[in-house]
């Protein structure tokens, strides 16, 4: 405990002697922090400036001129890192009045982290040269000013290349001058003024050059000497008499991105022009870090708006007020709103809640499951929406053809239970033809329920493409005129019509699928005519192909129907389906089966009413 008494005592003793140097030292002393407000305020700044200690303290206090804020800002540039540097320049007293000073600046460092600087002034009071030197110093500085102004004017980096080297020259009166860009181990010369076009894009190792030199050296800014001659080996030695070259280092990131040169052949270099290239180096890092941050925004946003515009999901971004900002190609395509009418207003479906999801129907039939993330740190919201039409359909045509098929078993399996219960228990108390009467039922029945497994089966092949077919040369006109033999006598309300021409070729294709097609169109024109009427078959040649037609007279398919038709567990209105039965798979088999023979099967509205069925197979003749 004495030992850190002592230590803590010690110390203490320490900080009141290097208060009490700061409070009487005769020069200025200040300390600002890196938010440019006042630390430190000594009484001989007091006196200076005519500011107390409390009235500055906390504070930034104006007392730098506004032609001199360049100069300023590239000097704190220039102490940030741990420098120094002494300077004449000119401040501003409370009274108005303007101090010509010289400033020592450094930085203050707490903790081995720059915290701010120091500032100690030295009054030059009478000193000519000194107004001299400010006078050509702020016309020079005002000119950087200018300079740094129109540097950051360019948002392309070769632009602002070249803006660096015709300044260079103008602020340092160096006879040449330019930009090499650093490159892993290489230099590449990408910008220059007073020297050959040709030189251009020439390249050099780092390792060996003068700017790798200044890299290892550890400071921002060098002078190399030599006789006439004497740099033949640098890449910017076309210059007739070089004999100083002035190198500064410009950093982006963080890292050494290139470095100006000034070169001289006609005129002595001072600290003057080291110090002006510096500076300029200094505000060249931060024209540099502008334009390489612009262009990997750029790059990043148009990598973004690619990835967003090839998403086959419609992606909106929301403002806060909830108006869309951005409107992907998908969301066009998903909900028929472009671009142009989508942004600025709400979205054309309910926003869920952030983190949530919701399945919205459109106006147009389609369904949509929306997706809502508000994005960190901003007031804004990305929604994500895809269609599930189909997805949502199938799950309620699933749904649609369990409650239909079960319902379509029921009916036989009872008929069929009953009369063979029937049969059981009271065999020998029916008469002979009640029982032969019975066991027809039962056997009807039974055809039934094996043709409706049959279409399941055929079904379910079709769905996992599976159905098998063997294409060949075959009779349609044959085929044609027995289905129509085999159909007539199944109805008694219906008059069966056949159009088939004698002459009509031999199709390409599978018989017994094509039987199959004609089959199932045959039984829904019967089906769906309950009121009877005619049916008729025709077949006709049409170029290289045959387009066979079943139509009838009965209550027709609706035009959005006609498509939707020939899908899984579709049967037209769903009302139908009690009405007329079935599972609503028939037309998805014949079209697999059309399709697999190379043909195809559409439907459309009969003249008069009632539906035209038109099915297309290949001429044999055709087909090879």
């Amino acid at each position: 405990m004495g030992l850190r008494s002592a230590v803590t005592g010690g110390r203490d003793q320490a900080d009141a002697t290097a208060r009490a140097v700061i409070e009487s030292a005769a020069d200025a002393i200040m300390a600002f922090g890196a938010d440019r407000t006042v630390l430190l305020w000594n009484p001989a700044a007091e006196r200076l400036f005519g500011w107390t200690a409390a009235e500055v303290i906390g504070q930034q206090p104006q007392i730098i001129p506004e032609e001199l804020k360049a100069e300023h800002n590239a000097v704190l540039e220039r102490v940030s890192g741990g420098g120094q540097i002494s300077f004449a320049t000119r401040r501003i007293r409370k009274d108005g009045g303007v101090l010509d000073l010289r400033i020592d600046a450094s930085a203050l460092v707490s903790n081995g982290a720059t915290a701010g600087w120091v500032n100690v002034c030295h009054q030059a009071v009478g000193d000519e040269a000194v107004r001299h030197y400010m006078a050509e110093r702020a016309r020079v500085v005002r000119r950087l000013g200018d300079v740094v102004a129109d540097m950051n004017a360019h948002l392309e980096l070769e632009a602002v290349l070249d803006r660096i080297a015709a300044s260079l020259r103008e602020l340092t009166r160096a006879d040449a001058g330019g930009f090499v860009l650093i490159e892993g181990g290489k230099l590449r010369l990408v910008s220059m003024d007073g020297l050959p076009a040709g030189l251009r894009g020439r390249t050099a190792d780092l390792a060996t050059s003068t700017v790798g030199d200044l890299m290892r050296s550890g400071k921002t800014v060098m002078m190399a000497t030599g006789e006439s001659g004497g740099f033949d080996e640098l890449i910017w030695s076309a210059l007739p008499g070089l004999h100083t070259i002035t190198l500064s280092l410009s950093h982006v990131a963080g890292r050494p991105f290139g470095a100006l040169y000034a070169l001289y052949s006609r005129r002595q270099v001072g600290h003057v022009e080291l110090e002006l290239l510096e500076l300029l180096a200094g505000h060249a890092s931060v024209a540099l870090s502008n334009v390489t941050a612009f262009e990997e925004v750029v790059k990043q946003r148009a990598h973004e708006r690619a990835v967003i515009d090839a998403s086959a999901d419609g992606i909106a971004v929301l403002d806060g007020d909830g108006l869309v900002r951005q409107w992907n190609p998908a969301a066009h395509r998903l909900t028929g709103v472009s671009a142009a009418d989508a942004t600025g207003r709400p979205l054309p479906f309910p926003l869920p809640e952030s983190g949530a999801k919701l399945t919205h129907k459109l106006g147009n039939g389609s369904w949509l499951d929306v997706l809502c993330t508000r994005l960190a740190g901003r007031d804004e919201k990305v929604v994500d929406f895809r269609d599930v039409t189909a997805t949502k359909e199938l799950e309620e045509a699933k749904d649609l053809f369990l409650a239909t098929t079960s319902h379509e078993l029921r009916t036989p399996i009872t008929v069929v239970q009953g009369f063979a219960s029937t049969l059981a228990s009271r065999w020998d108390k029916l008469a002979d033809a009640d029982r032969r009467s019975a066991v027809q039922t039962i056997a009807e029945r039974a055809g039934s329920l094996a043709r409706l497994v049959e279409q399941l089966l055929l079904g379910s092949r079709a769905g996992a493409e599976q159905l098998t077919v063997s294409n060949g040369p075959f009779d349609l006109a044959g085929l044609l005129r027995g289905a129509a033999v085999a159909f007539r006598p199944l109805s008694d309300s219906h008059t069966l019509a056949a159009d088939i021409p004698a002459e009509l070729p031999a199709a390409y294709g599978d018989a017994m699928a094509t039987d199959i097609i004609v089959g199932q169109l045959l039984e829904n024109a019967f089906k769906y005519s309950p009121d009877g009427g005619t049916v008729t078959v025709r077949a006709a040649l049409a170029g290289d192909w045959i387009e066979v037609t079943v139509e009838d007279e009965g209550i027709g398919i609706a035009p959005a129907d006609r498509e939707r038709v020939f899908e899984r567990f579709v049967q037209g209105e769903t009302g139908d389906r009690r009405r007329f039965g079935g599972i609503g798979l028939g037309l998805y088999i014949v079209r697999q089966l059309a399709l697999a023979q190379d043909g195809e099967v559409a439907a459309s509205a009969r003249p008069g009413g009632g539906t035209l069925m038109r099915v297309q197979l290949r001429c044999a003749s055709a087909a090879g």
